[in-house]
């Protein structure tokens, strides 16, 4: 168990769960740490509550959601979320005011692995890629499909590249830079050019001498693409169907759990981007007010953690007509009606040349100039053998290829995660991001409760509640066009059973949804107060009687005062 954790490095699943413990331990009205289900290998998924107890349960606060690491060789990801737990308890210890503010007034749900599998197989030893989870699919048997397998061949604890000789090659040397391979242009390689094949390092199954297919259907099972948001057979990995994996239904049943969560944001790698939905559907089609409000939140974002924010299908699609669907950010804006976003930790192009990457990146790859501003940042990067993001080739016999040349680029330290010199700093500036959208949400507060005598034991009792927060109390206008979110509640409670008897007014009153501040923009000042709203009733009872006035609302929280029937109470 690690005593203290610099967030420079990746921890394994023990190691991550010691270090979440600990800190509950060190904390423990702060934080508390359950497990939400279980794995496809058994692990526990693991969730941190973080909230300030004392001034009410988490379940009683609006809530913003954080999980990393569904893709198991992001394991930056991982990192953010731990390192935003960490400054979480940080900054209420030395009273930062807007973590405190948060922490009173607010809930954060944050599960650091989404997937653990995968991570444990990508940290391993001696390791093994898999896009997300491990489960053999979609047959169930475990046999290995024809194909290139990506594993550590050579046991130095790294999957490398391997290349070999090719006329036919598409991949040749950088002409400024011979180690590194750029593929093949339009016109061919100039003459004299060696051509190279070349593959991700691991076993080629069931090898036929001269064709590697790429990797079989279970390589390519992809948890984020099992939410129910657009699920098709026709996106690649989505499983069996919506919500077939275990980390996922798990993942899903726990948020539904908790309908006071306002906020979503997912943790992955790279790009150095915020992302939001949608990504099936071009902005146009999305309610006016929702778009103001994701480019709002963009801007904050924006300004807080350096990195420009983008809409996914508008930005980052590379064929709009074949869009992918069921990703988390999508299904959290559709179906429950927050505001989702996907973090892309990491520009690799822009540390090495100070521009960002393109947003087709991920289709395209490098330009082979940014390949090589890349390579030659590397060189610069202090690390080890195992870490280093590029790696010299040198000679390899393989067991289906024979003679081949491992080296080239380390995905894991390279593209996929930074150096890990680099982690804690990549990662740092989004906790500031987490806190303010978690103060964004709505959030009610009883503005006014007062009592007065009218006579003959009888009381005439108001109960005043605002939303003091930016967003409204149902987050999003898809949320009010489809209904998902419940009104507010204003209800009077009696201290003791059958001291009080409601005459007139219902005991409980539905008081519709509350605008948040974010209105002011368009209301300008001749809106009224849509942010507050009024509740009375009319009570015989005798007087010194206790009441309790009680305001709830399933997203923007719960808030209660007692009053004592006096003659005049204010």
């Amino acid at each position: 168990m690690p005593a203290t954790y610099d967030f420079d490095r990746f921890l394994r699943y023990d190691e991550l769960a010691a270090w979440l413990d600990q800190l509950a331990d060190a904390h423990p009205g702060l934080v508390a740490i359950d497990s939400y289900g279980t794995s496809h290998e058994g692990r526990d998924l693991l969730l941190a509550t973080v909230t300030d107890t004392s001034t009410g349960p988490h379940e009683t606060k609006p809530a913003h959601w954080v999980d990393a690491s569904i893709h198991a060789t992001e394991l930056t990801a991982t990192v953010a979320a731990c390192r935003l737990l960490q400054r979480l308890v940080d900054g209420d210890a030395t009273g930062d005011e807007a973590i405190t503010r948060a922490l009173r007034t607010r809930t954060f749900y944050i599960v650091p692995r989404v997937n653990p599998d995968g991570a444990e197989w990508a940290l391993a030893d001696t390791p093994r890629f898999r896009r997300s989870s491990v489960r053999a699919w979609p047959h169930t048997d475990g046999r290995r499909w024809p194909g290139l397998h990506a594993e550590d061949i050579d046991g130095d604890g790294r999957i490398l590249e391997m290349r070999r000789p090719d006329d036919d090659g598409a991949w040749m040397p950088h002409p400024d830079e011979e180690r590194l391979l750029v593929p093949v242009p339009p016109d061919g390689p100039p003459p004299g050019v060696v051509r190279y094949q070349l593959l991700r390092e691991g076993t080629v199954e069931d090898y036929d001498g001269f064709t590697v297919p790429a990797p079989g259907p279970p390589e390519a099972l992809d948890l984020n693409r099992n939410y129910p948001a657009g699920w098709a057979t026709s996106v690649p990995g989505a499983g069996d169907h919506p919500l077939s994996e275990p980390e996922i239904d798990a993942l899903v049943r726990a948020i539904v759990a908790r309908p006071n969560i306002c906020g979503f944001n997912a943790f992955h790698t790279s790009g150095g981007v915020l992302l939001r939905p949608s990504s099936t559907a071009a902005d146009s089609t999305l309610p006016a007010q929702d778009l103001w409000t994701w480019q709002r939140l963009a801007e904050r974002g924006t300004e807080l953690t350096g990195y420009p924010a983008h809409s996914i299908y508008e930005d980052f699609m590379w064929d709009r007509s074949n869009p992918m669907s069921g990703a988390s950010d999508d299904w959290a804006y559709e179906h429950l009606g927050i505001f989702g976003w996907t973090t892309e930790f990491w520009d690799i192009v822009h540390a090495a040349t100070g521009s960002k990457a393109s947003t087709h990146l991920w289709f395209t790859g490098p330009t082979d100039d940014e390949a090589l501003a890349v390579v030659r940042w590397l060189d610069g990067q202090p690390g080890d053998a195992r870490t280093a993001g590029f790696v010299d080739w040198y000679p390899f016999d393989h067991p289906q290829l024979g003679a081949v040349e491992l080296g080239g680029w380390n995905h894991l330290f390279s593209w996929t995660n930074p150096p890990l010199h680099l982690l804690r700093d990549e990662v740092d500036r989004h906790a500031d991001f987490a806190v303010a959208q978690a103060l964004a949400a709505p959030c009610l507060a009883i503005r006014r409760a007062a009592v007065d005598a009218l006579g003959d034991d009888v009381w005439r009792v108001e109960l005043g509640v605002s939303n003091t927060g930016w967003l409204p109390t149902q987050v999003s206008e898809r949320a009010a066009k489809e209904r998902l979110v419940r009104p507010v509640v204003a209800e009077v409670i009696a201290s003791s059973p059958g001291s009080i008897d409601v005459i007139g007014g219902a005991t409980r009153q539905e008081l519709g949804q509350l605008a948040g501040s974010s209105a002011a923009r368009f209301t300008r000042g001749a809106g009224g107060l849509p942010e507050r709203a009024l509740a009375s009733w009319t009570l015989r009872a005798a007087p010194g009687t206790e009441v309790v006035l009680v305001a709830s609302h399933q997203r923007a929280g719960r808030a209660e005062v007692a009053l004592t029937l006096a003659e005049r109470q204010r």
